[in-house]
């Protein structure tokens, strides 16, 4: 049996740069992300981290290779079918996302009016619950500008596990929060994941902070992807530009340790 949630196969994408050139991002790259494990994807800025995001979401088309998601390939996926894919995923973008104009409560309830057909009645006890799970409850009133960062972020999470997503994409989610935001928001992703049990994928700067979070750590680097199994195998990488990263985010000695 596959316990794997999503696979890249020999996964290419490259873009035009204004001199005419050719800019590798990703050179036939393969890769798997476990189900019900949280995976996080870490690379210099400008490596293609986003961009590896887009691709499983069918944002962006790859260039060759295959992608599979519960062993569909979507690349060969359009239109209805498509969306009808996308209803797998929640997303939690860098700044939230909310609609500055909803207030907490309609900005929660957006997937439920747009993509179900449950009553008022249903979204509402559904949507209360969430922030009530997200420590919201009380807030489902304001509006996006009187909400603390943190608070943007559990709103943006609600809103995000709405339709009930098999996997996660969190794309540089803790930029612009101090470290005990950004400490408390990685015990919400914990928690979450675990009460929910969806297979996470986390793209982030945050190293080696987001590395606690981590079941599998993809590093890329130059159109390519190395994979490991843990933040720990990282260091015993004798890879040069691998000895680099480590070096430059992660010090001599490092051990992950559960978020708590």
């Amino acid at each position: 049996m596959n316990n794997n949630s999503i696979e890249f196969i020999k996964v290419e994408k490259s873009f035009v740069r204004d001199d005419g050139s050719r800019q590798v991002i990703l050179d036939k790259v393969n890769f798997s992300i476990p189900a019900g494990k949280t995976t996080v994807i870490a690379g210099e800025s400008g490596t293609g981290k986003s961009v590896t995001l887009k691709l499983i979401l069918g944002l962006m088309r790859a260039d060759g290779g295959q992608i599979l998601v519960a062993g569909n390939d979507i690349t060969q996926i359009r239109g209805r079918k498509l969306k009808e894919y996308r209803m797998r995923f929640g997303v939690l973008f860098q700044g939230a996302a909310l609609f500055d104009s909803m207030t907490v409560y309609e900005n929660v309830a957006l997937p439920l009016r747009e993509r179900t057909k449950k009553t008022d009645s249903e979204i509402k006890n559904q949507v209360l619950a969430s922030l009530e799970q997200l420590e919201l409850l009380g807030h489902e009133h304001k509006y996006p500008a009187q909400l603390s960062g943190g608070m943007k972020k559990r709103a943006g999470l609600a809103r995000a596990l709405q339709l009930e997503p098999e996997i996660m994409l969190f794309d540089e989610p803790t930029t612009g929060l101090d470290p005990v935001m950004t400490h408390e928001i990685y015990q919400l992703f914990a928690q979450t994941q675990k009460e929910v049990g969806f297979t996470s994928i986390i793209v982030s700067h945050d190293i080696p902070k987001v590395f606690n979070l981590a079941d599998q750590v993809i590093v890329l680097n130059k159109g390519k992807m190395d994979v490991f199994p843990s933040p720990e195998a990282i260091q015993w990488s004798q890879k040069p530009h691998i000895k680099a990263f480590v070096k430059t985010t992660m010090g001599e000695i490092y051990q992950s340790h559960l978020v708590e």
